[in-house]
């Protein structure tokens, strides 16, 4: 039997024919990327999908029981567990080599007006360094400051991958050994037209494949056998982060600690949500299990509920910043399926028509399929959030300049304020108009200035402490 009348006959029973509808136009070669491009696809999945029998949620319902996460506030006056003790255990882990770093790279710089992989966006304010160097160099100078390698295992999406690996080639890691830096790509998923269910194809030979999503991480780790690489390493604990943060305090020893003394499988940093309707997804407790409601699935009601003192009820908003422990990626790994369900999204998504042209809809025409990695959250024993300073860790750069939040402009800004609290901490009389960057290769923290001679800093313009 030919190639196509075997794919006619795997396509015809499940109404996906229409995917070999340019074979005749089609070499050799093409013709066998389209044969491949079909064999990987659970089609049978994608219909359950596609048909709404996927597991789904009843948020109103989980809403009105949802309850605080289990956590380490600031202001805690006696905190559940002691932050100089946890301090302590974070480095001791990360000085016996203990610790390694998951960071999710998978996004394009597309909504920020950048044609190329987010990572690769300048965001210091003086140095004009990129996400991708700010955060690599965080990991380098962690190695330094605890005299043992740090591991980083960096998750890129096929529309990312082959850039981020000849930027990062060019640039030497950044610092990092050849050893010590994992580049892997995660999967993919095709979309479906909404009205009929046939999957798309982005052209003659080709399906429409879209990432699917940051919770393909376990997938992808599998895939590249790097759970093995992490046992064979000695790791114990990853640190997960996504790449467009660059305030994210990299291998925070407190944060680590504390989900060590929390004997935790999972943690999660949150923020205060300062109104009911942030744009963030809420870290709650449901029926004695962590987990994250979506803002745009949590009900106005249940966002607006008030405890006795008038504060938030539902007052913790994700990160995306967690400390997983290695263990608990061998448990999951085997019933990821099952942990870990796809989220259906009704998006815009261009197509090759019957005509053979490219078509780019105006309103959302199609379904994608996706993973979110916080939905391991309920599967994890003894969870913790733990909630940061939002002005000193927290300035994602996810719009364009003019957007309300979360701007290249207003990151930039964060990072100078921070920079100059902790020259002034040491004695520098620092400006209130004055750019201040400082690299992590500098410092880490504002302690790592300290005894440090600032005595003939140049402040008569922008100001980059490199080293």
């Amino acid at each position: 039997m030919k190639a196509r009348e075997r794919m006619l006959a795997k396509l015809e029973p499940i109404g996906q024919q229409h995917l070999l509808q340019f074979w005749d136009e089609l070499d050799g070669s093409q013709r066998t990327r389209l044969c491949d491009d079909i064999a990987a696809v659970d089609f049978d999945l994608i219909a359950r999908l596609a048909g709404g029998q996927s597991h789904g949620e009843d948020w109103a319902e989980l809403a009105a029981r949802a309850t605080p996460p289990r956590a380490l506030r600031l202001a805690d006056v006696n905190p559940v567990i002691d932050r100089v003790e946890a301090r302590k255990r974070g480095a001791a882990a990360l000085a016996a080599g203990q610790v390694g770093v998951i960071l999710v790279a998978g996004g394009q710089g597309t909504r920020l007006g950048f044609p190329h992989p987010k990572g690769m966006f300048p965001v210091g304010p003086v140095s004009s360094a990129t996400l991708f160097q700010i955060l690599i160099e965080s990991i380098v100078a962690t190695r330094r400051k605890y005299g043992a390698a740090v591991p980083l295992y960096l998750m890129t999406s096929p529309a990312t991958d082959a850039e981020t690996r000849e930027y990062l080639a060019a640039v030497d890691r950044f610092g990092l050994t050849e050893s010590e830096l994992h580049v892997f790509c995660q999967g993919t998923m095709p979309a479906v037209d909404a009205a009929t269910g046939r999957v798309l194809l982005s052209d003659r030979d080709q399906l429409f494949r879209a990432p699917d999503g940051h919770g393909g991480l376990i997938e992808a780790l599998e895939r590249a056998r790097l759970i093995d690489d992490m046992h064979a390493r000695g790791l114990k604990h990853i640190y997960y982060m996504q790449v467009d943060n660059p305030l994210v305090r990299v291998c925070d020893p407190t944060f680590i600690g504390s989900h060590l003394l929390a004997e935790s499988e999972l943690s999660t940093q949150v923020l205060a949500k300062q109104s009911p309707l942030d744009r963030v997804g809420n870290v709650v407790t449901v029926d004695g299990h962590m987990r994250i409601i979506e803002y745009s699935d949590l009900p106005d009601e249940a966002a607006e509920r008030r405890t006795a003192d008038g504060s938030l009820e539902l007052w913790a908003g994700n990160c995306a910043v967690h400390v997983l422990e290695v263990a608990f990626l061998d448990r999951v790994v085997t019933k990821r399926d099952a942990v870990l369900p796809y989220h259906v999204a009704h998006k815009r998504v261009p197509y090759i028509d019957e005509s053979g042209e490219l078509v780019e809809p105006a309103e959302p025409n199609a379904y994608k399929f996706e993973r979110f990695v916080f939905d391991l959250l309920p599967e994890a024993e003894r969870p913790l959030a733990v909630e940061i300073d939002v002005a000193e860790e927290f300035a994602p750069v996810k719009n364009p300049p003019g957007s309300d939040m979360y701007t290249p402009e207003a990151s930039q800004q964060q990072m100078i304020a921070l920079h100059r609290d902790w020259l002034r901490s040491v004695g520098v009389d620092v400006p209130d108009h004055l750019p201040v960057e400082i690299s992590p290769l500098a410092a880490l923290e504002a302690l790592d200035l300290a005894g440090r001679d600032f005595s003939g800093l140049d402040l008569s313009g922008p100001v980059y402490v490199k080293k």
